[in-house]
């Protein structure tokens, strides 16, 4: 951002508010959203979804923000108010609005907008002039200030965050065209069409701008992150009209001048079971697309005061170990291990996320089993290979855990397989044993 708009964008993020949009029943993420809101789902060993959008924010010096949630939102609010206090003398905050009954309406959120439109009292109730609307699902870091800053430069009623993507990729997002100002004068949802996807490219000039080959065919995909002036978002949803993506942004650009921002860092959709499992492991990269490293746009979370890992003996390659870990031992290949997490002597994890405990086990944990409890963990000489371990997982001896030979998709008893991964749900037991 250039230092000489700091002054005037500053005074902007204070009067903007950040709406994070918590998802619906996470279909796509079960069984990890089986107990918990996709928001609330941990990531990369010490974090969970929403610590991104949110963190962006905070990053951005947006500091007024809230979270819509209906499903299985009892984590995410534990999550969201242990993590996230201000100083009691500043007018920041971050808070739930969880869907609710009134006077003027009984039934839960039926798609974004609708979610924004039930809680628009709330919205309106401070002078705020801009609202930005973000996916609480998403693997990205920007700083909204920029966004706001080439929102209010090009004099915009609404901005809508894009991501150049190639041809294949563009028939699995809605597509926006925009002219050399970078106004949008089109959208299609998902394009299949080879002629309709021709007359969405990206313009040669545009191309130019953004550092790419003229020649090159690239599209630009809605990010779903959206800024909305105040009067747009009121008049936007003055109807009965659901989503944003589906519904309100193609009404949209026929009423309002509406622009997209062109956005050319990493993003990923992490919505379901393959990308979460990728985007994770590909934290362990040495120079990831994605990295935590970054020291002066941090991801925050809640500060848990764990004492640091402990490792005997072990063979350690690829991987993240977070706070609070006991590995004995053990062989750990390209593996995400979440804090508080036990792996005993002789096993072997390849390409496998460990979400770690909420508490402590030690007693069951660190000594032999004498009283038939599996203890809280991996136990000892265990194999496991492509899965994600859900928290809380008590996993006995000698099993094996590998999606070698099974179907891509199928429910078993104690464990269910997605996308070819195996997810072992919050708080199974497997006995001693169990070959998966």
């Amino acid at each position: 951002m250039n230092p000489q708009n700091f002054s005037t964008i500053s005074s902007v993020t204070h009067s903007t508010l950040a709406i994070i949009m918590g998802g619906g029943a996470g279909t796509r993420l079960f069984p990890l959203t089986k107990d918990r809101s996709k928001p609330a789902v941990p990531l990369g060993g010490k974090y969970r979804i929403v610590d991104i959008p949110i963190s962006n924010c905070i990053n951005s010096d947006l500091r007024h923000i809230y979270v819509l949630t209906q499903f299985n939102s009892a984590s995410l609010h534990r999550h969201i108010a242990s993590a996230y206090k201000f100083d009691r003398f500043s007018r920041s905050f971050v808070e739930i609005l969880a869907a609710q009954q009134t006077p003027s309406g009984s039934h839960w959120y039926q798609g974004t907008a609708d979610a924004v439109r039930q809680n628009l009292q709330n919205f309106l109730s401070r002078p705020y002039q801009y609202y930005v609307i973000l996916s609480g699902d998403q693997l990205y870091r920007m700083d909204f200030r920029d966004l706001l800053n080439q929102h209010i430069q090009e004099g915009a009623d609404i901005s809508i965050a894009t991501i150049p993507v190639n041809r294949e990729a563009a028939s699995e997002f809605g597509i926006m065209h925009t002219d050399d100002t970078r106004q949008i004068t089109r959208f299609v949802e998902k394009p299949k069409d080879p002629a309709v996807l021709d007359s969405l490219r990206i313009p040669g000039n545009l191309m130019e701008q953004l550092g790419h080959n003229p020649g090159e065919e690239l599209f630009q995909a809605s990010m779903g992150i959206y800024v909305f002036n105040r009067q747009a978002l009121i008049e936007a949803l003055d109807n009965d009209l659901v989503d944003f993506g589906k519904h309100i942004i193609p009404r949209s650009i026929e009423h309002y001048k509406v622009h997209s921002y062109i956005f050319q860092g990493y993003w990923e959709d992490i919505g379901t079971i393959r990308s979460f499992f990728n985007a994770n492991l590909a934290l362990t990269d040495e120079k990831p697309p994605f990295s935590m490293f970054d020291t002066t746009r941090p991801v925050y979370t809640h500060a848990r005061f764990l004492p640091a890992s402990k490792m005997q003996g072990a063979r350690i390659n690829r991987s993240i170990i977070s706070d609070g870990c006991t590995i004995t031992d053990a062989e750990i290949d390209h593996a995400v291990v979440g804090v508080r997490s036990y792996i005993k002597a002789g096993t072997t994890i390849k390409d496998v996320i460990l979400m770690g405990n909420d508490f402590f086990d030690a007693d069951l944990a660190l000594h032999d089993n004498t009283d038939g409890c599996t203890p809280l963990g991996i136990g000892r000489n265990c194999h496991i290979d492509h899965a994600i371990i859900d928290k809380n997982a008590r996993i006995g001896d000698n099993v094996t855990i590998s999606p070698k030979g099974k179907p891509t998709h199928f429910d078993g008893p104690n464990y269910y397989i997605r996308e070819g991964i195996i997810i072992v749900p919050k708080n199974t037991t497997i006995p001693a044993g169990t070959v998966i």
